[in-house]
């Protein structure tokens, strides 16, 4: 009992300077990363760099002249990327004296050629009319209408259409009040939800899972 006495009391003792030792071991691997992202070539500011700290979801964008700042920790990979430009990786030294470190980031141009495509025209006059002048387009409001409806055509178009910005957004809407509403705990499963058992058994009741006729 008085072992145990002894090493609460030392243990009590001894925490808050080995938390003060891995405050000051964190505050000084902290380091404020601020530079400018130019051309190779003509060592122009480069705008709207993405700047990310690999592996982490956090990062930062230059500005219109190219300047940028970052909070990033000793030994962290920052990656830079843009449009038109080689990704560049860079690693921050573990050995900085100081809580600052500035850097020049240079990025070469990424020159990517397309294949060529070749537009033909249709061989012949008689194929153009046969392929166009002849094809059948319904000229009913009512059925083009119910052919654009169609199941088939919807469920095709619904796996290769993008969301559009409204769609994307009240997506994202949802999905971040849905996180925000249930932060700090499990969400929900309606597998004990006992208002979504009783819904259930009623429709149970009344016949809705039969196999109709």
């Amino acid at each position: 009992m008085k072992r145990i006495l002894l090493f609460t009391f030392v243990f009590a003792i001894a925490t808050p300077f080995i938390a003060n030792s891995q405050f000051e071991k964190l505050k000084d691997s902290v380091v404020q990363l601020f530079g400018v992202v130019m051309t190779a070539d003509s060592l122009q500011g480069i705008p709207s760099v993405s700047i990310v700290v690999k592996g982490q979801n956090r990062g930062t964008m230059t500005n219109d002249q190219g300047v940028f700042s970052i909070v990033v920790l000793k030994g962290d990979m920052i990656e830079f990327s843009s449009i038109g430009y080689k990704p560049k990786l860079v690693s921050i030294p573990r050995d900085i004296e100081g809580n600052q470190y500035s850097m020049i980031q240079l990025m070469v141009t990424d020159t990517v050629y397309l294949p060529a495509t070749i537009i033909k025209p249709r061989p012949t006059r008689e194929q153009f009319e046969r392929d166009f002048l002849n094809t059948d387009v319904p000229d009913d409001n009512i059925e083009i209408a119910r052919q654009n409806t169609e199941e088939s055509k919807r469920r095709i178009l619904s796996k290769s259409l993008p969301a559009d910005g409204g769609e994307a957004t009240s997506y994202t809407l949802r999905n971040n009040a849905k996180r925000y509403y249930h932060a700090g705990q499990a969400p929900p499963q309606n597998i004990f939800n006992p208002f979504a058992w009783n819904e259930f058994i009623k429709a149970w009741k009344r016949g809705d899972y039969k196999k109709k006729p």
